[in-house]
Parts: C-alpha cells; structure tokens; sequence
C-alpha cells in the first residue's frame, strides 16, 4: 500500500490564524485530519474591524502553536508530512507574510516541497473536503473580501464571470451591522435580527440588478441603509430594517445568479449542471435556502461545503496544496505575498472596486 500525501496548510490572510493537515483515503478522497482555527474577534472588536497590524502581531504571536496543535490533533509526526502549503494571496500583506514566511521556514526545516496557494482558489475548492465535485462547475463566492462568480473548468483553470464593482457582501453584511449597533464581527447577525422583523417594511435599492451581466454591487444599498437608520427609533424598526437588507440580498444574488447560470451554460458543455457555493456569507441559512430552491428551479446540483468550512480556514489550503502535490506543482521560496491576486489572470482591473478580482 502506496502512502497518501500528508499536507500541512497554514492559513494567515487576515484575521484568522489556522492549520490544518490532511491527506487522502485509497480511492483519492480527502481525508481532515486536523483544522485549527483562532479568531480574533477579541482583539478587534472595540474598533468595529479589522487592524491589519495588530492581526498580524496576532498571527506571530499565535502561529507556533497553532500548527503545533494541528500536528498533536491529528496523529502524525512532524517527520511525516510531505508538503507545506500556506495562503501566498490575497489578503493583507502583513499578515500574509506571517503565514508565509513560517511556511517556508516549517518546509525547509523538513527539506519537504513548499506550496504557496491562492486563498480563493482554497475556497473554490473548500466543498472537495466534504462532497464529490466534478469539473466543470459555476462557483459562487461570497466573503468578507470577495464576491464573485468563476467558471471553473478544472483545476488551476478558472474563468471570472462576475464580480462585486465596490463592496463585498460580506463587508456590506459587516457595515450594516455596525449601523444597527450589532458589535464587529456583525454580518452574521443580521439573520438573528432579520427572523423579528418585517422584510417588506423598507423599499431598497438593488444596483445594477438589470445591467452589468452578473456583476454586483453593494455600495448603495448601504448607502440607503444610512439613510433609513437615521429615522429609525425602535428596536423593532431595527429587525424591520434587518430584515428587509435581508431580503434585498436575496433578491438580488437570485437575480444574478440566475445571469450567471445562463453565462456559465453558453461557454460549457454540460453533462450535469453544477453550482457551488462557497465563502463565509455561504453559512447563512437563508441565503443558502434562496439558492437551493434557485438550483432546483434551474436543475442544478448544488454543493455547499459544510459549515465550519465556509469561513477562512487551513483545511481549504491544505486540499489545494494536495492537488498541487500531485501534479508536482511547487513553489519557490522567493513566492511573494501577493496582496492582490486574481484567479483568472486575465480578469480586468475593476476602478470602481479598487481591486482585482
């Protein structure tokens, strides 16, 4: 019997310090060995989000433990472990290089191949941890960061479809929070807040929902959101208002998803419909309901990672550095952190974002 790869990936694009080892059973599927994740919540919370050099303090002081613990977790030795893959990009690039650097380091102590991994392309490939994915599929990802659809055709293939014009969602579920009061880290609040209101009490905008093919923005939603709150006077004008950005959202990722389906069934041929969904704004209940009930209307499979891996986490490097490991796909040790670092590389620089996508 042929040994499995042994992985170890490190995760340190922002605010979370992770490590994970992973490997694979006999018929190729990946096996979570261990997935460790320290937030900050704590650290940033009394400035309603995230401050890139206190999260980077945060990842040094954190790191040797962190992958340590993921080591004692899951049974193996240091000795065991083939590859080192860490997050190279996007991210913030103090805390990038955090992750990197120790990456590099942990490999060269091992005299083992070092994987530098694209954080989207962890997320895009996040669902292989706990469901069977064929290639090809349309992937929707929705973080605190990013926001867009990519056809993905195989792995290390990836083709932009759409993308957020200015704010992520995530950061738009952040900033709406912080304006109803909700303490950082918020998003995930508002479907709490939404369940007491009413989602017809407040008209808002939806941006471009008939223009731009499946581009978002979400901009002057929050935009409207200011406006509203500043009349707003009772708490239950609070879940109202919760409730209706709740639904606003709803509205318009089932509007350009549809978009994106007809963009995705013009450049593939298709023996099985597949949409996945992926990103820490996929753990919301609704949002993952609305997009269900999308797929079974338009015969998609859908697929979901679970939960736990929905938000930035080292399991979701680990499997792209698996893949990579595979092909022979290595890294040099001079890999840049890359701050702004697009999966399709042919993607045009968006101004109004202010990033590539």
């Amino acid at each position: 019997m042929s040994k499995k790869p042994l992985i170890l990936g490190i995760e340190t694009s922002c605010d979370e310090t992770a490590a994970s080892l992973i490997t694979e059973n006999e018929q190729g599927r990946p096996i979570i060995l261990s997935n460790i994740i320290s937030s900050q919540v704590e650290v940033h919370k009394e400035f309603g989000g995230v401050v890139p050099e206190l999260a980077a303090r945060s990842h040094i002081e954190k790191i040797d433990w962190i992958v340590q613990k993921a080591i004692d977790e899951s049974g193996k030795k240091i000795d065991e472990i083939d590859a080192v893959a860490s997050t190279a990009g996007p991210g913030l690039i103090v805390c990038l290089s955090v992750g990197l650097s120790f990456g590099k380091a942990f490999a060269t102590s091992l005299d083992k191949p070092f994987i530098a991994v694209n954080h989207l392309e962890g997320h895009a490939l996040s669902p292989k941890l706990n469901s069977n994915l064929n290639y090809p599929y349309l992937f929707l990802l929705i973080s605190g960061g990013h926001s867009q659809f990519l056809n993905v055709q195989s792995f290390g293939k990836y083709k932009r479809l759409g993308t957020t014009i200015d704010d992520a969602l995530g950061e738009a579920f952040d900033k709406t929070a912080k304006l109803l009061g909700v303490e950082f880290p918020g998003g995930p609040q508002i479907e709490i807040l939404a369940e007491k209101g009413d989602p017809n009490k407040y008209d808002l905008p939806k941006p471009i929902l008939y223009k731009g093919g499946c581009n978002l923005s979400f901009a002057g939603l929050k935009t409207a959101v200011l406006k509203v709150i500043k009349n707003i006077k009772t708490d239950q004008e609070r879940f109202d208002l919760a409730a209706s950005f709740q639904k606003t959202i709803e509205e318009i990722l089932y509007k350009k998803t549809k978009v994106a389906f007809m963009e995705f069934e013009k450049i593939n041929e298709l023996k099985e419909k597949i949409f996945v969904v992926a990103g820490g704004v996929a753990a919301n209940k609704n949002i993952r309901s609305m997009l269900i009930n999308l797929c079974e209307e338009n015969k998609y499979k859908s697929i979901f990672p679970s939960i736990e891996l929905c938000g930035d986490n080292a399991a979701m490097i680990a499997i792209v550095g698996l893949e990579k490991y595979k092909l022979n796909q290595f890294s040099n040790l001079d890999h840049p952190a890359k701050p702004r670092w697009s999966l399709d590389e042919d993607a045009i620089f968006l101004k109004g974002a202010g990033l590539k996508f």
